[in-house]
C-alpha cells in the first residue's frame, strides 16, 4: 500500500498576513514619527503653561506658602481640611452655582431664539448676525464698566430710560441678577453662533416633506428642528456650565473688586484670589483651587460618560 505525503510549503514564501501586519506597523510608525514634529510645539507649550503650573499648585496646596516668598513648610492635608470646613468656601461655591443655574437655561433659550430669527430672516442677514455676535468680542473690563454705568441709579440707562427704579448693584436681592443680565448680553453670541451653524446644516427636504404632510411651523420646530439640535444643545449646556462656574471678570469689575452687597456676589474664583493675594495665603488658595478643579473635572467626566452612554444606546 502506497502512502501519499503532503508536500511541505516552500520556505521562501512568507505568510501574507504577517507581511501586511508588518507593513501596517511600518506605515503607522512613519506617520507617528513625522506627525510628532507637528504636535511637539503644542505639547511643549501645554506642558509649560498648563501641566507645570498645575503640578506647582498641587505641591503648594500641601504647604503653608505665602506670597512674601518665605520658605514654606509641608503641612499635609491641613489646607484641604480647613477649606472643607470654611463656610466662606461653601458660600462662594453656592454663589457660583446659583449664577450658573440662572445663566445656563437663559442662554440656551435666548441663543436658540436668536439663531432661529437670524436663520429665517430674509433681508440684511449679515447685519443681524453681526449685531447678535458683536458683544461677545468685547473685553470683560469694557462690559463690566458699561453695565455698571447702565445700572447706576442716578445716571443709568435702566432707571432713566426703562423706568426700572431699583438700586441694582447695591441690593442683595438684585445684585446677582444684574451680573446675569450683563453676562447674557455679553456671551449669548457664542452659543447663538453654534446654533446658527447647526440650523444651516439641517437638510431642507425634511421641512419640505413635513410641510407636504401638513405639519405647520410649530410642528416642524418640535419634531424636526429641536430633535436635530439635541447634540448641539448638549454641547452648549456643557460649555456654559463650565464657563459659568468659573465666573469672575464681570463680577469684580461691576462691583469694583468687592464681594457685592452683603457679600452676595463673591464667587469661588474671587474667594480663591482673595486668599492668595489679599490674605497672602498661597498654600491655602492653592488647596481651594485644586478642590474647585476636582469639582469641574468631575462634571466634565460625568458629561462625557453620559454622552457615551447615549451614543451606545442609539447604536
Amino acid at each position: 500500500m502506497t502512502t501519499v505525503g503532503t508536500p511541505a510549503a516552500p520556505r521562501a514564501i512568507r505568510p501574507v498576513a504577517a507581511t501586511a501586519e508588518a507593513s501596517t506597523r511600518a506605515r503607522l510608525g512613519r506617520a507617528f514619527q513625522h506627525g510628532g514634529w507637528f504636535v511637539a510645539p503644542f505639547l511643549l507649550l501645554y506642558a509649560l503653561f498648563v501641566l507645570t503650573p498645575l503640578a506647582r499648585g498641587l505641591w503648594l496646596s500641601f504647604t503653608d506658602a505665602n506670597i512674601t516668598g518665605e520658605d514654606a513648610s509641608f503641612v499635609g492635608f491641613d489646607n484641604y481640611t480647613e477649606a472643607l470646613k470654611d463656610p466662606l468656601v461653601w458660600e462662594s461655591l453656592g454663589h457660583s452655582a446659583y449664577f450658573t443655574l440662572l445663566v445656563v437655561p437663559c442662554i440656551v433659550v435666548l441663543a436658540l431664539l436668536l439663531a432661529l430669527l437670524a436663520h429665517h430672516i430674509e433681508h440684511a442677514k449679515w447685519l443681524w448676525r453681526l449685531c447678535f455676535f458683536a458683544p461677545f468680542l468685547l473685553p470683560s473690563a469694557v462690559v463690566g464698566n458699561m453695565w455698571r454705568w447702565m445700572f447706576n441709579p442716578d445716571t443709568g440707562l435702566m432707571d432713566h430710560v426703562f423706568g426700572m427704579e431699583s438700586a441694582w448693584l447695591t441690593q442683595k436681592s438684585t445684585a446677582m441678577t444684574a451680573v446675569v443680565v450683563a453676562t447674557l448680553w455679553w456671551t449669548v453670541g457664542f452659543s447663538f453662533l453654534l446654533y446658527l451653524a447647526a440650523l444651516q446644516n439641517i437638510p431642507r427636504h425634511l421641512y419640505e416633506a413635513a410641510a407636504l404632510d401638513g405639519a405647520g411651523p410649530w410642528g416642524r420646530l418640535v419634531h424636526i428642528t429641536l430633535p436635530l439640535l439635541r447634540s448641539i444643545t448638549g454641547l452648549v449646556v456643557a460649555l456654559q456650565i463650565l464657563a459659568s462656574l468659573q465666573v469672575f471678570d464681570q463680577v469684580v469689575v461691576m462691583y469694583e473688586f468687592g464681594p457685592g452687597p452683603e457679600e452676595s456676589t463673591r464667587t469661588m474664583v474671587q474667594y480663591t484670589l482673595e486668599q492668595g493675594f489679599t490674605s497672602y495665603r498661597v498654600g491655602y488658595a492653592s488647596a481651594i483651587s485644586i478642590l474647585f478643579f476636582v469639582i469641574i473635572a468631575a462634571f466634565a467626566l460625568a458629561r462625557m460618560w453620559l454622552l457615551r452612554k447615549r451614543e451606545e444606546g442609539v447604536r
